[in-house]
């Protein structure tokens, strides 16, 4: 209901603050990609390699099957990289020609292929350190000496030649002889180990028989420990470095829970004939692969270390692309949100799912902040662009988090469970398939009836979010709120004035009332009826839309808020009341949240709001806090007592390190020691620097704290 009649305007400590934006990055100077044409359909790959990892080589065969896309089709061009080619090999063993120059294989048939042919021929080649694709690593205190494979986005050209473009998916064999001390691990089942004694050897089948794409072809080879697990008839395997068995257990437990969970949020069941986790030293985080997942080394830790650094959200979200991303995948590099923008709302859901409704809440929040930091410093573009100098341009806070969150809308658009069936069918039709953002947009049209392609249209193909100015007024004498939206966005840059369902909280005495309106004009009021005076107005009520927002509320409507809302509206409470901080209400309704709000994202930020106020009264608070159930609230506390400077705090500090068990926290005191401690202190310090702790978090938190002592 749309009333232009009355409107008053509303005593705050608030102003609406127009966002700067800081566009480092031209997209527009990128210049334009398309998905290229191709003159085959590979098969299959059937690649032989033996390697010997003192000389750091490798040496082989690579027989490609393929289907001719082309008649008349005379050469075949393979992408390779700093493999040497000793010869090519046909049908009969002939020797076929072919030359080798800006990192393509071209191969010449004896005779032209037509349309529909079957083609098969031997490429035999030898290799050594590539730069890219393929690592020898040697060993180290941390791990022993193994061979990964980081094969994403174009690298499995640098171990094996190949089609190496996503929208070519083909069936992989892996045959690969290795020293017997060592173990190997590729895509697909493990058809067998045959040793070879005099030799000293052992050659590893695998068969991936179901197609993929060339970049989620791996290999990882070293003296793994190999720990085994299963989901019923699935096998599941944590390969290790020797040592860390005991600390995977527990980091992996979760595996075949989190394959369940995802089989039956997603009614499709995990699709491939095995599912490994291997660690790597070649890896930040993780990088899927068609039945397996490489794995960084630092997502083996310490059980004191799970209260700050969990991997379960990084560990949920490469099983999640053994749906999206491997089962089916992105036709072409502009699409790349098919692939992560599902696998980031997939761990979203999964965390929601195991750590409960706040936990889940934050980390979209999380996910939401991710997006719009990079949109203010870096730049805004289209979540499907195909201005690109490489594909990794691409995989950035749009791809993932923006791209969660648009999911997460979508979903609000539908409703559960269309918008579930919508995914399950998707997977369903396009098993084992390239696809493009329009395979979906169909999806959506063909399960649900629904042409959402207005939805698409500014949330996928246009840059941005919206920027909402909102206020309301009451009318006591006619019992109706006048809410007021202003889509205040840029639209000069290609923003658009959006279309979105939003729903309205209205709380009074007699309880909370819930309005649906429709957000479409730049500017619009909509009346809701409210027979007493408001206690609440909740735009948003749910978290549904992605947004940068400022809403006028007085401070008796903000404490309010901060005492009854969901989580993230005392969230968001707080971080009001913390621009008022001259006002001793705004203190007083900060310091209750800091102690007693029920979740830990809360109590940080109330404290860290009142973090500017140097009083004995924060102090005290601060100190109290120094004990609170979470580390994260620990570890803030520790450190807005730092920025007091107060040698008289020191004690304390020293006393919060040595009881507290977490690294975080620990890490937070050594740095506070360092901003009111002395020469005196030192000793303390350098003691701490030789202590043992995940990611040496405590070890550099001691050297800064020296340092800053010292004046270095």
């Amino acid at each position: 209901m749309n009333h232009h009649g009355i409107w008053t305007g509303i005593l705050i400590c608030l102003f609406l603050r127009q966002p700067g934006y800081s566009q480092t990055i031209d997209i527009q100077a990128r210049p334009v990609q398309h998905e290229p044409s191709r003159r085959i359909d590979a098969l299959q790959y059937t690649v032989r390699l033996t390697f010997d990892l003192d000389k750091r080589e490798f040496h082989g065969s690579n027989t490609v099957t393929m289907i001719s896309l082309r008649d008349g089709l005379g050469s075949i061009p393979l992408n390779a990289v700093d493999l040497t080619v000793e010869k090519i090999t046909g049908a009969g063993d002939r020797n076929l020609a072919f030359s080798y120059r800006d990192d393509t294989l071209r191969i010449v048939l004896p005779h032209p292929a037509t349309f529909g042919d079957t083609l098969r021929m031997t490429i035999w080649y030898h290799g050594s350190y590539p730069a890219k694709g393929l690592y020898f690593d040697d060993s180290t205190s941390r791990h022993p000496r193994v061979v990964t494979t980081d094969s994403w986005p174009d690298e499995a050209r640098c171990w094996f030649p190949c089609y190496d473009y996503p929208h070519d998916k083909a069936v992989q064999e892996m045959i690969i002889t290795v020293p017997d001390t060592l173990k190997v691990l590729s895509n697909g089942a493990l058809i067998g180990v045959r040793a070879d004694g005099e030799a000293g050897t052992a050659t590893w089948h695998y068969f991936q028989r179901h197609p993929h794409s060339t970049y989620l072809s791996m290999l990882a080879i070293g003296p793994y420990t190999v720990i085994a697990d299963s989901l019923g008839p699935l096998p599941i395997s944590y390969w290790v470095y020797p040592g860390d068995a005991e600390n995977a257990k527990r980091i992996f437990k979760d595996t075949p829970n989190m394959i369940a969970f995802f089989n039956r949020i997603y009614n499709y069941p995990y699709p491939w004939d095995k599912y490994d986790q291997v660690v790597s030293p070649r890896q930040g985080g993780g990088a899927e692969a068609t039945s397996a997942t490489i794995l960084g080394e630092g997502v083996i830790y310490d059980r004191r270390a799970e209260q700050d650094f969990s991997w379960e959200r990084i560990i949920a979200h490469e099983i999640a692309h053994q749906w999206w991303g491997d089962l089916i995948t992105l036709r072409s590099w502009e699409h790349t949100w098919m692939n992560e923008g599902f696998g980031t709302y997939s761990d979203y859901l999964y965390t929601r799912f195991a750590r409960g409704d706040d936990e889940g809440a934050m980390d979209l929040l999380g996910k939401k902040n991710q997006y719009l930091n990079e949109a203010h410093t870096r730049y805004m573009r289209p979540i499907v662009c195909t201005r690109y100098n490489k594909p990794q341009d691409n995989f950035d806070s749009h791809t993932y988090p923006k791209a969660a969150a648009v999911l997460h809308m979508l979903r609000f658009v539908l409703g559960d469970k269309p918008f579930f069936e919508t995914l399950s069918r998707f997977l369903h039709r396009h098993a084992f398939m390239a696809v493009d953002t329009h395979d979906f947009m169909s999806a959506v049209k063909n399960v649900t009836g629904r042409n959402l392609d207005w939805f698409f249209e500014q949330w996928i193909y246009k840059p941005g979010h919206p920027v909402l100015d909102i206020s309301y007024a009451y009318d006591p004498g006619n019992g109706l709120i006048a809410l007021k939206v202003r889509q205040v966005q840029d639209t000069s840059l290609g923003i658009p004035v959006y279309r979105m369902p939003v729903r309205i909280g209205v709380v009074t005495a007699r309880g909370k009332e819930v309005h649906d309106i429709w957000l479409s004009k730049a500017e619009e009021i909509f009346t809701l009826p409210a027979a007493d005076a408001p206690l609440l107005v909740r735009f948003d009520e749910g978290n549904y839309l992605l947004k940068e927002w400022t809403f006028r509320k007085s401070m008796q409507e903000l404490i309010y808020q901060l005492q009854h809302d969901d989580v993230i509206g005392r969230q968001w409470a707080v971080a009001r009341l913390g621009e008022c901080t001259a006002d001793r209400t705004a203190i007083k309704a900060l310091s209750r949240a800091a102690q007693q709000d029920p979740f830990w994202a809360v109590r940080k930020q109330a404290a860290e709001s009142l973090g500017t106020i140097a009083s004995r009264e924060t102090v005290s608070l601060f100190r109290r806090l120094a004990a609170d159930p979470s580390s994260q609230v620990r570890a803030s506390a520790l450190t807005l007592l730092g920025a007091t400077g107060r040698r008289d705090l020191v004690p304390f500090l020293k006393s919060r390190f040595q009881s507290d068990d977490s690294y975080r926290a620990q890490a937070a005191a050594l740095r506070a020691i360092g901003a009111c401690g002395g020469e005196a202190d030192m000793p303390f310090l350098e003691q701490a620097a030789s202590l043992a702790s995940y990611r040496d978090i405590v070890n550099i938190a001691a050297e800064a704290a020296i340092k800053q002592i010292s004046g270095n």
